[in-house]
């Protein structure tokens, strides 16, 4: 089990490592949330993994609600050395107060049965992650503003998990907010605040692969997570994902991400014809500063709390990095 704090002093060693030598690690495309036929999704596992193969990707975690989908006859037909794996993974399907409460356990070796918790909701929500975590998984908290479940006080109760969906591609969960109530990202910041070090993560929560390219059904390729890894492996990518190796996409792509010294900076594989505003967010929401000249860098000061950076493409496409932690010396 890897500690949350422990996990951010590796991600500063790891960004670090990345620039002072070579290193044979990549960039691996990946989905971290993923329904077949074998709980609410509209087609057989194998159609869904070809889907996943046949548009880039490297990764695959299948979060069948309360059910392992078997992962060796599908890496058995797709999976590649190096290219592309299938990995295992349940999304757990629980509710306080008639109010979902969703999480994957990514990595997951057994079922974990939904903790019906009546105790309260962070209670609730405890007992998952620690079903998840003794049966070897990685807790991911799934949409927080489905059926606006969760507010970022009753989230900051809950230990022992570092992962939280920022951008969800189904078209029914709320990503931005309204209405009053803050948006996922919103949420993040507030914990963030707060001193929880949790990374945000950008998914698809793919259902329908029947009827693509629907904007009111739950198609794929709507979000992933760009992890750098030394190999394309389950372990190495859930331990570079833990670690907050990784970033969050909904169509940008970067072709460096770095944080040496005090300098944190990332590089953009730029697309024709788009622009792109990036800006460094600290303590609060606050942006820190705004550029439209890339490779961007910031300069960290210590007192920003934490630092993270947003890019938004000019077709609203966008990409979300990691926060690192300043400290001043």
């Amino acid at each position: 089990m890897i500690r949350i704090g422990a996990a951010v002093t590796l991600v500063f060693a790891t960004l670090s490592i990345a620039t002072a030598q070579p290193s044979p690690r990549r960039w691996y495309k990946g989905n971290t949330h993923t329904h077949t036929k074998n709980s609410d999704g509209d087609s057989p596992p194998a159609d869904v993994v070809k889907w996943y193969a046949n548009h880039k990707y490297n990764f695959l975690f299948m979060t069948d609600h309360e059910f392992l989908t078997p992962i060796a006859p599908l890496n058995e037909q797709f999976g590649k050395t190096g290219e592309f794996v299938v990995m295992q993974g349940q999304e757990v399907t629980d509710s306080f107060d008639k109010k979902p409460h969703h999480l994957n356990g990514l990595g997951i070796s057994r079922v974990c049965m939904p903790a019906r918790s009546v105790v309260s909701s962070a209670a609730n929500i405890q007992a998952n992650v620690d079903c998840i975590r003794s049966a070897g998984g990685v807790p991911q908290l799934n949409h927080p503003n489905f059926g606006w479940a969760l507010t970022a006080a009753e989230i900051q109760k809950v230990g022992n998990f570092g992962l939280m969906e920022i951008h969800n591609g189904h078209p029914l969960v709320n990503n931005l907010g309204g209405g009053g109530s803050p948006g996922a990202e919103e949420i993040w910041d507030t914990l963030l605040t707060a001193g929880r070090r949790i990374y945000g993560i950008a998914d698809d929560d793919s259902h329908a692969f029947k009827q693509l390219n629907e904007i009111h059904l739950a198609n794929p390729g709507r979000g992933w997570i760009f992890v750098r890894s030394p190999e394309l492996t389950q372990s190495a990518i859930l331990a570079a994902i833990e670690r907050g190796d990784f970033y969050a996409s909904t169509g940008v792509e970067l072709a460096d991400l770095r944080y040496v010294g005090k300098s944190l900076t990332v590089d953009i594989k730029e697309a024709r014809w788009s622009k792109y505003t990036i800006n460094f967010i600290g303590r609060g929401g606050r942006v820190l500063k705004t550029t439209t000249t890339e490779p961007a860098t910031y300069t960290t000061r210590g007192n920003e709390g934490y630092v993270r950076v947003k890019i938004i493409e000019s077709n609203g496409k966008m990409a979300w990095t990691q926060p690192v932690f300043p400290v001043r010396k």
